[in-house]
């Protein structure tokens, strides 16, 4: 049973790649003088897909994906572990020194801005901890006995400098 959320993912933008085989299936089919519907209707592919490989074909003779635009990445996935292995192990390494010891244990020519996007979009930033006081097992004693002799007391007592409203019956 499909869900709605399958069905908004068929009918959206969500689609994988077609395989090299459904490709040429729908090549196949338009030699064999199929429209365009008939195909759609056969292989359950949408007919601007089948449109749009057909006219690819017919334009560069071939369906293969052809190069994208744009810069290759400089992490590959096995760099991206590394990068995440690293900066597990030790987290206070800076962005110099987790590129520096990239570069020596893999090879990677990398920048620090690079491996601050690359944590970044691994979930690491580089924030402040938060302020927490030193507990020693003397301030922890004092503090239980604390609570202990005062779990009785009432509003008033905790708070004496506030103003507490008197509740007139």
């Amino acid at each position: 049973m499909q869900t709605a959320s399958t069905n908004i993912c068929e009918r959206m933008g969500c689609s994988q790649e077609l395989s090299e085989f459904k490709r040429g299936t729908m090549i196949g089919c338009h030699l064999c003088n199929k429209s365009v519907r008939e195909i759609s209707l056969l292989l359950d592919i949408p007919r601007s897909t089948v449109s749009g490989i057909k006219t690819k074909w017919k334009q560069l003779g071939t369906t293969a994906t052809q190069q994208q635009s744009g810069r290759p990445r400089k992490m590959t996935e096995r760099g991206q572990r590394m990068l995440k292995g690293t900066v597990c192990r030790s987290r206070q390494l800076s962005a110099e020194s987790v590129a520096k010891d990239l570069q020596t244990s893999c090879g990677l020519q990398i920048s620090t801005t690079t491996v601050c996007r690359e944590l970044h979009r691994m979930g690491f930033h580089g924030r402040a901890a938060a302020y927490k006081p030193y507990i020693t097992k003397c301030t922890a004693r004092c503090r239980m006995q604390w609570c202990k002799a005062c779990h009785h007391w009432t509003i008033e007592q905790y708070l004496p400098d506030c103003i507490v409203p008197s509740v007139k019956v």
